[in-house]
């Protein structure tokens, strides 16, 4: 029996490990059937080519709980090691032998799928263990090890007696760690990080129903067996070609990823490159609301299938964390910082390539079935404007596929918005005016107003739209936006032909000292404009510069304006050709203008929505008096 000193850089390396290595103990499982799986994965590579003379069959890996011994074991039937292997990669703490593997095999081992650089794999046993043992067989015709430590540089190692290749690893569970033994913890952990491993994973048995056999009756019981419990799909959607795949076998995953999810994906974006990085994985586009802050985290990071995470910021583009789905790179670094991950060259291009095959993929969605992608546009739009928003790139790629849908249901590109609107919506300045809504019901009356004049008013109603608006006038030479209660029609869109007052400069400034004194403290900007007079008396419009900048700040941006704590800012426009405004002008009594000011200015701000509480009471029984 040989005994030593575990040969460690530090006096003591397992209280380190114990500590500071990991943030989270129960990662020891991952870390355990990870090597587990490329013990496995090594003896499969090794009989390909002919350099291991035991059949490779089929192979698995079995994770048991002796809850009464305190023990936790997990095995493989991989390749094993033989002593002098045990003293390189266990005893001298060789943080892996996968990397040496894949060196020594280069030419060859390129695709197994080995894990490999997982860190201090091994050692994080010590995290929920005061004792480890390894009962291991190698490939070789060498004799099987027993090797034991109690968590201190200290261990123990003599022959043992195993008769196959594999190995054994036995934890002896410290009291801090029971929850380690119980059935629900460990099978949580192995779906959690082992549900799509390449290797199959027993963990137990459960029992099966099989057939009645011929002939049974109807009451009699079907016969049932016990079978090996097997807790992961080897072989996930992901790992497989597109062209072996159908779409009911996507839907399929998106079931497996997300049981509780009940509604169907949208579509899919299948991701597959060898370089100049490996990258595999299934993104989906769920239905999704208005909502920016709508629960991320649902994509899934994996290192060639080990769950690392699902917290993808940095890797994936922000605009892209609300999709769903699987991303699979032995590319990325794993147990670091997100600042590091944002820094790391590989993930850069990874983030890139990403984008690019989501815009590739809306494009070809859009060109091939134009309909079909209207259908979904309101369901989609708020990743696709996020995008364009926040990544230069992706917007670039974006005319080929954002949409701007009308009120009345129609679908533009900005190209053909423009093209449509181009004859009736430049103004004296040859600058092409787009108006839209944010709420059709709330701003019908402006709508009205503005498809009247042979406008076309669009619907664009998520809370990222200031900050869009802004950057396709900053990428758009002579192009505005302009919401439809910005101001007066006439004024949106203005043309040479302005329209004369029917009253005159001292009758105008007459009427607004009338109307400053009936609302000086309803905090609206009195404007005198010539209007149609078939055009509503009085408008209440929001400046689209303040209202915009306001907004903005609301949702992340404009800040520097100091925009946020401002009050609603609101012009009272009076349209001075309406008759009605011509009566105002022309009341005898004070009494009686007054009433028909209030009167007026309670049904523009009914009209925009800003009438309630005991203002809109006030209204409603001044206009049952009114009745009467």
């Amino acid at each position: 029996m040989a005994t030593g000193k575990i040969n460690v850089s530090v006096e003591n390396i397992f209280p380190l490990i114990k500590k500071f290595l990991y943030s989270d103990h129960e990662i020891f499982l991952r870390e355990l059937i990870s090597n587990a799986t490329d013990a496995t994965l090594k003896l499969k590579h090794l009989t390909t080519i002919g350099e291991a003379s035991v059949e490779y069959g089929n192979p698995m890996i079995e994770v048991r709980i002796d809850k009464d011994g305190k023990k936790l074991h997990i095995l493989d039937q991989g390749i094993g090691m033989t002593e002098e292997e045990v003293k390189k990669y266990i005893n001298e703490v060789a943080f892996s032998g996968a990397e040496e593997f894949l060196d020594k095999y280069k030419d060859t081992a390129k695709d197994s799928g080995i894990i490999g650089h997982f860190g201090l794999g091994f050692y994080s046993a010590f995290m929920v263990a005061d004792k480890v043992e390894i009962i291991t067989k190698s490939f070789k015709d060498e004799p099987a090890v027993h090797w034991v430590c109690d968590g201190s540089p200290e261990f123990s190692m003599e022959e043992a007696e195993r008769s196959e290749h594999g190995t054994e690893i036995i934890l002896h569970i410290a009291e801090d760690s029971t929850e380690f033994l119980e059935e629900g913890r460990i099978s949580e952990l192995l779906r959690k990080y082992n549900k799509f491993m390449p290797i199959p994973i027993k963990f137990g048995t459960r029992t099966e129903t099989l057939p009645k056999p011929e002939g049974a009756k109807e009451e009699d019981e079907a016969p049932t067996k016990e079978v090996d419990n097997i807790i992961n799909n080897p072989e996930p959607a992901w790992t497989k070609k597109p062209v072996d795949l159908e779409e009911g076998d996507y839907k399929e995953f998106y079931r497996e990823l997300y049981p509780m999810q009940f509604e169907e994906p949208l579509f899919h974006i299948h991701l597959n490159v060898d370089y100049p990085f490996n990258l595999t994985g299934i993104l989906y586009f769920p239905k999704l609301t208005n909502d920016l802050n709508i629960q991320k985290d649902r994509i899934q990071l994996y290192q060639n299938q080990v769950f690392v995470t699902d917290n993808v910021e940095g890797i994936v583009p922000e605009f892209l964390t609300m999709l769903r789905g699987v991303i699979d790179s032995p590319d990325i670094p794993l147990n670091v910082s997100r600042s590091y991950l944002q820094a790391d060259g590989a993930v850069k291009k990874i983030s890139s390539y990403i984008t690019r095959k989501v815009a590739d993929k809306l494009t070809s969605l859009f060109k091939d079935n134009r309909e079909d992608f209207e259908k979904k546009w309101n369901d989609i739009k708020i990743v696709i404007e996020y995008g364009m928003l926040s990544e230069d790139k992706f917007f670039e790629k974006a005319d080929k596929f954002a949409l701007y849908p009308t009120v009345d249901g129609e679908f533009f590109t900005l190209e053909e918005l423009k093209e449509k609107i181009k004859p009736t919506q430049t103004d004296k300045d040859e600058k092409l005016v787009v108006l839209y809504a944010s709420d059709k019901e709330a701003q019908h009356s402006y709508i009205k107003a503005a498809k009247a004049k042979g406008y076309e008013v669009l619907l664009l109603d998520s809370p990222i739209v200031p900050h869009l608006v802004q950057k396709l006038e900053t990428t758009n030479e002579k192009l505005s936006f302009a919401r439809v209660d910005a101001d007066h029609i006439d004024n949106l869109i203005k043309k040479e032909d302005a329209q004369i007052s029917k009253l005159s400069d001292e009758e105008k400034e007459k009427l607004k000292t009338a109307m400053e004194e009936v609302v000086s403290d309803k905090g609206y900007t009195i404007q005198m404009e010539a209007m149609d007079s078939e055009a509503a008396p009085f408008v209440i419009t929001e400046p689209e510069f303040m209202r915009r900048m306001k907004e903005m700040q609301q949702t992340g941006g404009g800040g520097m304006f100091g925009m946020g704590n401002m009050p609603e800012m609101y012009n009272l426009v009076v349209n001075t050709n309406h008759p009605l405004v011509s009566d105002i002008l022309n009341t005898k009594t004070a009494k009686k203008r007054e009433r028909l000011i209030s009167q007026s200015l309670d049904l523009a701000r009914l009209s925009k929505g800003l009438l309630k509480g005991e203002a809109l009471t006030d209204f409603i029984n001044r206009s049952y008096d009114m009745i009467k």
